[in-house]
């Protein structure tokens, strides 16, 4: 069942997991800088192998369990030490890889607005998806009550995609997003709220 068909009203545990998201614990993950806050959200794409959908090489990946014998893709990223703190799977399928409190791997070199290291202060959104091809409605249903739950529960700023915090580096989410879906909670990619 996707997060946004849950029937409760969604909460955040004092160890900052989301409930109703499967949780699946990455290692990929730290501290966040002390006294740093979550003003930035990080919407992302990805799939294994690339243009690919369903399985679990996504979820190896996150935890550091990745053949790299499974697929001549695979054996380029096996060594990554990637994370996210969530993925969105195509049928809308909500899963929690960090912490909310932690520091996710999922940025890269990056800046927004002058400020470098956005894994100190964001969190990552994982779109289970490519550049070429539409995301499915499932995963816009989970998304947008995910975006207007954290902007209520944490001082969001702006939410962004992965190459507007790593331009010329990162594609992702890629021309097939629909930004404008995402007018209804007040963010647009590169504006402040």
């Amino acid at each position: 069942m996707s997060w946004s068909r849950l029937p409760v009203t969604p909460a955040i545990s004092d160890a900052g997991w989301l409930d109703g998201a499967l949780r699946i614990e990455s290692p990929n993950c730290d501290d966040r800088p002390a006294g740093e806050t979550i003003s930035l959200i990080v919407v992302h794409a990805i799939s294994l192998p690339p243009a690919c959908f369903g399985g679990d090489a996504i979820m190896r990946l996150f935890t550091n369990r990745l053949d790299a014998t499974a697929h001549p893709y695979f054996a380029r990223i096996a060594g990554l030490r990637v994370s996210a703190h969530f993925l969105i799977r195509r049928d809308g399928e909500l899963i929690q890889f960090v912490s909310c409190h932690q520091r996710s791997w999922h940025a890269g070199l990056s800046c927004w607005q002058g400020r470098p290291r956005c894994n100190d202060f964001s969190l990552g959104i994982e779109l289970e998806g490519c550049d070429e091809l539409p995301f499915a409605e499932a995963q816009y249903a989970c998304l947008l009550p995910l975006l207007r739950f954290f902007c209520v529960h944490f001082p969001v700023t702006a939410v962004v995609g992965h190459s507007d915090i790593a331009p010329g580096r990162k594609t992702d989410p890629g021309p097939c997003f629909d930004w404008r879906r995402l007018a209804s909670i007040g963010k647009l990619p590169g504006l402040l709220c």
